[in-house]
């Protein structure tokens, strides 16, 4: 099936759900970025240079394709309601054959005349997490798991209803994508939301350029909540937490004045952080004001924490119920997925000590800047009640780029109601959306 030449490509650094997993998307990012921070480099981006990193990359590995689609060709999943008038299709894309590695994939088309529908590819953030799980499985994929881990439901805000949505699991030792050495995660040329969009969207520009002819007809880029400038995210992380009233003034000015959030971090630093992030407490950290799934655990009213559950626009323990739902071995059939046999249960994200990317640029604003100039439609929107990439950081980032303002600040609306405030410059928009779970409105 040919599709329309348009690509978009996506990241979310997060989404309006408490993450219940041990390595769930926030902490993950945290904890890279205080890894980072603690051997802090200022080493010039690769990405910069693309002449000198492109040939220093491996060679792009394109296999036999003979008989490929009807082997990914999902008959059915596991409970799926009736009435299914799309295809799916998933498998593993063998992107280095020497190494043994292969990217996992779940691909869905859109219901009506989908060849002349835009391509959209997803990416999670984490980094290291999973977009079969969040994207495809909690976010905008076609269906949602229900409560029983067993049953899925059709989800009306699904993105295939407007595009064909390819869901990749990256880079490799991330959910069914698999690896036969450790060696590939540094050379993968990855690195957590907001980074490795811009990157991949300058390796396609470049690679057209190379080749004097349009190999792929990108669109543009799109990044949720993005995380593309580690001071600024992480100054902006303890402001948000101070003016949505989480943290006392007292610990805010100690944040303040302990923490220089551009250089290696000290005690200080760490003990004002470690402060602020305990008075906040167990809340959503996507979501500031969303209920947060309560486990048998709690001490909190049982009574109480049901009846917000039901209450809640989304279920706040649907990472319980995907999880589930994934490890069923007949889902797995089903997916063509598990083809390693993994040791010990599928994981929604894998530790980032397993994928270590501390070599990683702490900005990606330089190659941002370089896809606005060319021309790239970039569209930067945020959620405004997230708490690990807040949306005061993007607006900081965007300052450091000095673009020139098009369209000033004003409201967005959606059936007469202002649901956030968007501005733009001459091919880039940013936008802020009242509250994170908006995220599953249509592009």
């Amino acid at each position: 099936m040919r599709f329309a030449c348009i690509t978009l490509l996506l990241v979310s650094c997060g989404v309006a759900l408490l993450r219940v997993n041990e390595a769930n998307q926030a902490e993950q990012l945290i904890r890279l970025t205080q890894s980072k921070r603690s051997t802090w480099s200022d080493q010039p981006d690769p990405w910069l240079d693309l002449d000198a990193a492109d040939s220093a990359s491996s060679p792009v590995y394109v296999g036999p394709q003979d008989g490929l689609r009807n082997a990914d060709k999902i008959t059915a999943l596991p409970g799926q309601p009736r009435g299914v008038d799309f295809d799916q299709y998933a498998g593993h894309v063998t992107v280095d054959p020497k190494k043994g590695r292969a990217l996992f994939y779940y691909f869905v088309e859109s219901p009506r005349r989908s060849s002349s529908k835009p391509l959209v590819l997803w990416l999670n953030g984490g980094p290291g997490c999973s977009s079969l799980a969040y994207g495809a499985m909690e976010e905008f994929g076609p269906f949602r798991v229900q409560s029983d881990g067993k049953t899925l439901e059709r989800n009306p805000y699904a993105w295939n209803e407007v595009a064909n949505v390819l869901f990749l699991e990256s880079p490799a030792g991330v959910g069914f994508s698999y690896s036969n050495t450790t060696k590939d995660y540094d050379q993968s040329g990855e690195s957590y939301a907001g980074h490795y969009v811009p990157q991949l969207a300058s390796l396609i520009l470049h690679r057209n350029k190379l080749a004097n002819r349009t190999l792929i007809n990108l669109s543009g880029i799109a990044i949720g909540n993005a995380y593309v400038d580690d001071p600024t995210n992480s100054e902006a992380r303890y402001e948000f937490l101070w003016s949505h009233a989480l943290i006392s003034d007292e610990t805010f000015a100690r944040t303040r004045r302990s923490c220089n959030f551009s250089a290696i971090i000290n005690e200080e630093c760490n003990k004002a952080t470690t402060a602020a992030d305990a008075e906040a407490g167990n809340i959503d950290p996507y979501d500031a004001y969303a209920p947060v799934c309560v486990g048998s655990n709690s001490s909190s009213d049982s009574g109480a924490a049901d009846q917000i559950q039901q209450t809640a626009d989304i279920d706040p323990c649907s990472e319980i119920y995907v999880e589930a739902y994934l490890n069923d071995p007949e889902v797995q059939k089903a997916l063509h997925a598990n083809v390693t046999k993994i040791d010990g249960p599928w994981s929604p994200c894998t530790s980032c000590s397993d994928l270590p990317w501390n070599d990683s640029p702490t900005s990606t604003l330089p190659v941002m800047k370089q896809l606005v100039n060319s021309g790239l439609r970039v569209w930067l929107f945020s959620g405004d009640t997230d708490t690990v990439c807040p949306y005061r950081g993007t607006v900081e980032a965007i300052k450091i780029m000095k673009l020139p303002i098009k369209n000033p600040w004003r409201p967005w609306y959606s059936d007469k109601q202002v649901i956030g405030n968007l501005s733009s410059s001459s091919n880039r928009v940013w936008r802020r959306q009242k509250n994170p779970k908006n995220y599953d409105a249509l592009l």
